[in-house]
């Protein structure tokens, strides 16, 4: 039905005949003249109806914003001092010929060049929303990342292998998706939170070099970058070790980037510990582009006097660290800060402004002061590196608070005070621990996941000293999102029984939750790992988006709500009877 793309027309088609099929964006009357901007998938023409055609001209009146058009005619250079420099077809437009209403349109639920929608109309009525410009823009963006990364995989000698949809509910971190069989009455499926175990199997059945960019799912709490139903590109390699799958993998992410932004990314990515993420960024998915860093003080602390500081560098496992701002504060400011830090468990947030740095005391200002020695103040300025007009922010308490305060506390005064570094920065974080203590459950739990491997010589470890136990797992870091994580597994039945025992899991539990697993690591087993990508994270930051919402065609809300169609929903009596399923409670209407 149409000849070109109305965001392909140029002037190499000046006194040519065209058809194009699109949507009328908006229709302006000028004195007799007609304009009317043709949209498609591809972007605008200005078709121009006149009155000297007078059924083209007729049919023009009839036109408003969303109807469907067929539309014939001359490609023609624009009048000077008319062209469009913000459009690909800026410099010409079409005469019509013929004008064709395909099908009509209500008056659309808003404007497609709105402002300042909010979401849940957005997401209620996304049919047009997936019209809009910067919608277009992130789905085209997707695609062109999805096929990068299938090219190079490819090139790579991967293979794509389906993994199924309706699996066994495992304990993997989530809370599963559950589906009821109809067939095994009071039996279920569930849908997978990752293609873990079956990558593994894949693995196991020789096929050395496993791709998928799946479906995985996790009834989980939502935020930004969180989805009950999310895309991940899987994959796993066999005979390989960290360091040769980190290469492979950052060969991959490198050639998205040059291919889809034009970026070259740093060859190599750069690499932190988790041990030393977390003491110098307080998070194990450092921002790197904000050139704000801890200062370790536990030490230096543990002989003052200042109750605070002394209670929380003697705990087992408390910290003292400072953070150093080089900006502008003022006590309103710094007043506002102490509520931010208390969302992260923080009981406060002490704080030194350095007025004249030889000067010490009198040349701090803080409460604070008067109870820490010369000396130590002396030391907490060198350490940190204050000068004259810097703020010194501290956390004390147990490590993993003072962490996620000061790493929270660093990325907003990062943001706050302008100091994001433009440009991309990756890193792989590392020698992550095998195991993180899970204080409600009153047991170890796993970093990663159950399948990881320990770090060689840290079998031994995985029974006698948990905590000291270190993972062969990696994750990678975009500025400061985790886009992808992995490991080395596990590929001897022998240390994936003391892994389950570790975190508490009883043979017969193993048995009958991981026993296909278990059973077929007894074959042959190739050593084994991999990696997966969150594909909707990855597209997100390269468009710019708040939200991975802004990059899905058609998310859930924050309460897990699919508003186009009404999902959840609740479904008759006769469904539920089939299922063998009768409701405790009733639906709220």
């Amino acid at each position: 039905m149409r000849t070109h793309y109305c965001g392909k027309l140029g002037a190499d088609l000046l006194g040519k005949t065209v058809t194009l099929a699109g949507w009328a964006h908006r229709r302006r009357d000028h004195g007799g003249v007609i304009f009317i901007d043709l949209r498609d998938r591809e972007g605008l023409a200005q078709v121009v109806s006149d009155p000297d055609r007078k059924a083209t001209f007729a049919t023009a009146e009839k036109v408003r914003n969303e109807y469907v058009l067929k539309v014939t005619g001359v490609v023609r250079r624009r009048p000077e001092g008319t062209v469009n420099p913000n459009i690909a077809s800026g410099e010409i437009e079409v005469l019509a010929h013929d004008i064709e209403i395909l099908n009509p349109s209500l008056t659309p639920p808003f404007q497609l060049d709105e402002e300042g929608l909010s979401e849940n109309v957005r997401l209620t009525h996304r049919v047009i929303d997936l019209r809009r410009e910067p919608m277009q823009k992130n789905l085209r963006l997707r695609y062109r990342v999805a096929m990068a990364v299938r090219k190079y995989l490819d090139a790579q000698g991967f293979i794509d292998i389906e993994t199924p949809m309706l699996t066994r509910s495992t304990p993997e971190g989530a809370r599963d998706y559950l589906v009821p069989s109809r067939v095994h009455e009071g039996e279920f499926f569930a849908l997978p939170q990752s293609p873990q175990l079956f990558k593994q199997l894949l693995m196991i059945a020789g096929y050395d070099r496993y791709y998928q960019i799946t479906k995985c799912f996790r009834d989980e709490d939502l935020r930004a970058d969180r989805q009950p139903e999310f895309t991940q590109i899987d994959i796993e390699t066999s005979f390989l070790d960290e360091r040769a799958i980190q290469h492979l993998m950052e060969g991959l992410v490198r050639q998205v980037f040059r291919d889809v932004l034009g970026v070259e990314l740093p060859d190599p990515f750069p690499r932190l510990t988790y041990a030393e993420a977390m003491a110098r960024y307080g998070v194990d998915k450092p921002d790197l582009r904000i050139p704000l860093e801890l200062t370790e003080l536990t030490d230096l602390m543990r002989s003052v006097d200042f109750k605070v500081f002394r209670q929380a560098a003697e705990l087992p496992d408390g910290r003292v660290a400072a953070l150093k701002l080089s900006a502008e504060l003022t006590r309103k400011e710094i007043d506002d800060l102490a509520p931010f830090v208390a969302t992260y468990g923080a009981k406060g947030l002490a704080y030194i402004k350095v007025n004249e740095r030889s000067k010490i005391p009198e040349g701090l200002q803080s409460p604070i002061v008067k109870f820490l020695p010369a000396g130590v103040l002396r030391q907490v300025l060198e350490r940190s590196g204050a000068q004259n007009g810097d703020v010194i922010f501290f956390g004390a308490d147990k490590a993993s608070i003072v962490n996620a305060a000061l790493g929270a506390l660093r990325v907003k005064l990062g943001q706050d005070k302008n100091l994001v570094e433009k440009g991309w920065r990756p890193l792989w974080v590392h020698d992550f621990p095998m195991f993180e203590w899970d204080e409600e459950g009153k047991r170890w739990s796993a970093m990663h996941h159950p399948f990881t491997a320990p770090r060689d010589g840290h079998e031994d470890l995985l029974l006698s000293d948990p905590a000291r136990a270190v993972a062969k797992g990696y994750d990678m870091v975009l500025n400061g999102w985790e886009i992808g994580g992995g490991s080395i597994r596990i590929h001897r039945a022998d240390v994936q029984a003391k892994v389950f025992k570790a975190l508490g899991i009883s043979e017969d539990e193993a048995r009958a939750k991981f026993g296909f697993l278990l059973d077929n690591l007894q074959y042959g087993a190739p050593p084994h790992g991999g990696i997966a990508f969150g594909l909707d994270r990855i597209v997100a930051l390269m468009a710019g988006a708040e939200s991975i919402r802004d990059v899905i065609a058609f998310p859930k809300t924050q309460r897990a709500q699919d508003l186009l169609v009404g999902a959840p929903s609740p479904v008759d009596e006769k469904q539920l009877r089939e299922l063998g399923i009768r409701l405790r409670e009733k639906p709220k209407p």
